[in-house]
């Protein structure tokens, strides 16, 4: 297979690629990525020297760019990491969420369809379908209700995926995953954040009371029912991947704090977030049973093994 990975060299699709070139020996992956802030090619250097691995800078929106590199290498199958993914950021600025998260996905799909590629995988996340009450979890089938830009752009390209499997039968998935955690995650987000500024015994802001609920997952799972999706998905199917692992915000920190013997005396509550949803949950029976996926990460150990690449990054960088 040749695989065309969008967005790969950000924290998601960067550890597709080494989980694909570690896995299957006889594919091809070409790294298509505008290299935004978010993405960063020191995430994919252990395999930036194998024949089978290919860096493409470019742009989803870019037709041409699409064209050319869909063209250029055969491509098969096509999974689309590529998005702007900061809730906050799509809070200050909409337009360019719109632009890669919509107008990109479907510039992509319509060169797919025009190459006669064999599978498009889209993935999606789990806040297109807004937010939960104290009970009750996400399927397949709840309708989707996103509360900020961000989730509403990625809703709008899911459902243009799915316009492509009805109008031209073309073999599309969407897989919605939750919070993903692990190695090499972009400084913005809540748990690589707090390790950095618990390290440094810097004050961690914390959005409201804390109590925010989010279902965790490590994301080598995530890349093996990627994986999955990839080689046993039935055309046209929605995929829920969560790791079963719901937190608060506040005990997150916690945690985190807890294993850096770090005070809880940093912690500082702010203002919270607008729209801010109050609990995700998935339920991954789908692919489960359909897929034989399940998460094999145990949060703790994941969590501390997070932590200590962190603390060894940080040590590297000071001694540069």
């Amino acid at each position: 297979m040749n695989l065309l990975v969008t967005g790969g060299a950000g924290f998601i699709g960067s550890h597709f690629i080494k989980h694909i070139i570690n896995t299957h020996p006889t594919y091809q992956v070409i790294n298509f990525d505008a290299l935004t802030y978010a993405g960063n090619l020191d995430n994919v250097v252990e395999v930036s020297h194998l024949s089978r691995y290919h860096f493409v800078k470019g742009d989803i929106a870019d037709r041409g760019a699409v064209l050319a590199v869909m063209n250029e290498y055969d491509i098969d199958a096509v999974i689309n990491f590529a998005a702007e993914s900061h809730v906050d950021k799509s809070i200050e600025g909409p337009d360019v969420f719109v632009r890669t998260n919509v107008l990109g996905t479907q510039t992509l799909l319509h060169a797919a369809l025009e190459n006669n590629i064999k599978r498009f995988i889209q993935i999606s996340t789990d806040e297109v379908y807004g937010s939960l009450g104290a009970e009750g979890y996400f399927t397949e089938k709840t309708p989707l209700a996103p509360n900020s830009p961000y989730s509403a752009s990625k809703a709008s390209a899911d459902l243009i995926v799915r316009s492509y499997f009805e109008t031209f039968n073309m073999n599309v998935n969407i897989t919605r995953c939750s919070n993903n955690y692990g190695p090499n995650q972009n400084s913005e987000k809540l748990i690589p954040l707090m390790i950095s500024k618990a390290i440094a015994g810097e004050k961690l802001p914390v959005y409201g009371s804390g109590l925010n609920v989010r279902d965790w997952l490590h994301v080598k799972d995530h890349c093996q029912a990627i994986d999955d999706v990839l080689h046993k998905g039935k055309p046209g199917e929605v995929y829920n991947i969560g790791g079963d692992n719901e937190w608060t915000n506040i005990d997150i920190v916690r945690k985190i704090l807890n294993e850096l013997k770090a005070s809880e005396e940093l912690i500082t509550f702010v203002t919270d977030r607008k729209g801010h949803d109050h609990r995700y949950a998935i339920d991954p029976a789908k692919i489960t049973a359909e897929l034989g996926w399940k998460p094999q990460y145990e949060f703790s150990e994941g969590l501390i093994e997070t932590i200590n690449w962190y603390k060894s990054r940080l040590v590297l960088e000071s001694a540069e």
